[in-house]
């Protein structure tokens, strides 16, 4: 789903190649790197290569979020269909500087907002490593329950869901 959105204090839009710059700072940031994974995100080519799959596929939307005042991108949030999972995932990122203000959340609620408002999916799923509490609550914050551990490449995940329809 790539549309414009707003909130209060962001613009939410989707991610283009002129974000690589952005994109090769949040990938290498530590949180990033703990709970999502090294991408061999290494100089801006890597970012636009990495953007421009992300751009050619039609089950992967990134959509960039930026403090209103400044255009300043400071995190992403991501709506994912899964060859493995039934419904699509929504997920987030945010340089580590902006954290801890709701920032996230407010990108977050507003992009699911617009997947219930559009009936999109009847269910949207989040998933996320199990020690990563900061995701997990701001999926809960989000209204997703637990519902069940998978393994994925030797690694425990946990899905979290939430019916909208």
């Amino acid at each position: 789903m790539y549309q414009q959105l707003e909130t209060e204090r962001l613009f939410i839009r989707p991610i283009t190649t002129a974000d690589s710059p952005f994109i090769l700072t949040l990938v290498n940031t530590p949180g990033w790197l703990q709970f999502i994974g090294d991408r061999h995100i290494h100089n801006s080519h890597d970012a636009e290569k990495y953007i421009q799959k992300i751009l050619d596929s039609q089950n992967f939307f990134y959509s960039v979020f930026e403090i209103k005042a400044t255009q300043q991108p400071i995190g992403i949030v991501t709506f994912l269909y899964r060859d493995n999972q039934e419904f699509p995932d929504i997920g987030f990122a945010l340089l580590p500087q902006f954290e801890k203000q709701g920032y996230a959340l407010e990108a977050s609620q507003k992009y699911l907002d617009e997947i219930i408002a559009q009936k999109i999916t009847p269910t949207v799923i989040g998933i996320t490593l199990p020690e990563n509490k900061n995701s997990i609550q701001l999926l809960e914050r989000l209204g997703l329950k637990f519902q069940r551990y998978v393994i994925k490449d030797d690694e425990r995940l946990a899905v979290y869901a939430i019916d909208i329809q």
